[in-house]
């Protein structure tokens, strides 16, 4: 229930942001401005995930699922989406959809599947994947896969509401933190 009238409400406050951001993707680059990829939610279940696009139009064909400083797919939109994190955004249909939720361990794609044990997949799947999660709060994109993985398996052992709303906090303080360094 708490991700639903989060994530409604939130849609209502940022549609028009979301549409600014649709209009100057469009006007900046060729193709649709939302993004959907096939993601594993959870139990193992696949679901498509929405996203700002802030690469050029089929980048997966150009490169890998990970992306590095100065990365020729991404766009002039598309760095500053990334940058803020507007990206995610689309996302909160997702959340009301049910294959997410707002807080829970950042979904895989299929391939990233033997990136981990077979243990360690079935333990990371149990909860919903999120928009944001331990990982986005404490390291942003600075963690190494070892630190995501260990920080998303501690979050699906103590899944709970307390938890999420300080997750959900402790987001909003680390993009305010690092948008003024």
């Amino acid at each position: 229930m708490f991700d639903i009238i989060i994530s409604g409400a939130a849609l209502v406050f940022f549609a028009p942001v979301i549409a600014v951001l649709m209009i100057w993707i469009a006007i900046d680059s060729p193709g649709p401005p939302v993004f959907r990829q096939l993601r594993i939610g959870r139990g193992g279940a696949p679901f498509a995930i929405y996203k700002l696009r802030s690469m050029v139009a089929d980048a997966e064909a150009l490169g890998g699922f990970s992306t590095q400083a100065g990365d020729p797919r991404i766009t002039r939109a598309g760095a500053f989406v990334r940058r803020t994190s507007l990206d995610e955004l689309p996302q909160l249909f997702n959340v009301l959809r049910g294959d997410m939720s707002l807080v829970g361990p950042r979904p895989d794609t299929p391939m990233q599947k033997s990136n981990y044990s077979v243990h360690d997949w079935r333990r990371r799947h149990r909860v919903r994947p999120g928009i944001t999660g331990l990982a986005q709060a404490r390291l942003r994109s600075c963690a190494t896969a070892e630190q995501r993985l260990a920080l998303d398996l501690d979050y699906a052992a103590d899944a709970n509401l307390r938890r999420d709303i300080a997750i959900l906090f402790e987001t909003i303080r680390t993009l305010f933190a690092r948008e003024t360094v």
